[in-house]
């Protein structure tokens, strides 16, 4: 677990796509618990309650459920869900954002093309 970073967003947003990174990048595989409300607090040095909020988050979004008495857990099919939805959101800030500037200084699709191979290529 990386340190949160200092930015616009309520913490417990942060701790929420801190628990959805480590599963996409597997390092929380399903069914695998997560890190208790009092771990993240005292990691983050937040109060117990932020940390909640951020876990709760994902058990209503479906990513993680809780085991009576045990702790969190990660959700069969989490890591599909979240590829999915991460997915869309590029598509929606990056892509669609993309075309339109694109549209807005005469690029062609060929040249956008192009400047992604360069990039690739580049790199």
């Amino acid at each position: 677990m990386s340190h949160l970073i200092e930015d616009n967003r309520p913490i417990f947003m942060q701790i929420a796509e801190r628990i959805e990174n480590d599963i996409i990048e597997g390092e929380l595989p399903e069914e695998s618990q997560v890190p208790s409300t009092n771990q993240f607090a005292t990691f983050y040095q937040i109060n117990p309650a932020t940390a909640a909020k951020g876990i709760n988050l994902l058990v209503d979004q479906d990513i993680l459920y809780k085991k009576r008495g045990v702790g969190m857990f990660v959700v069969t099919g989490a890591r599909a869900r979240l590829l999915a939805r991460r997915k869309e959101q590029f598509f929606e800030q990056y892509v669609v954002t993309m075309l339109q500037e694109a549209e807005k200084l005469g690029i062609t699709i060929d040249e956008l093309k192009d400047m992604i191979q360069r990039e690739v290529y580049h790199s």
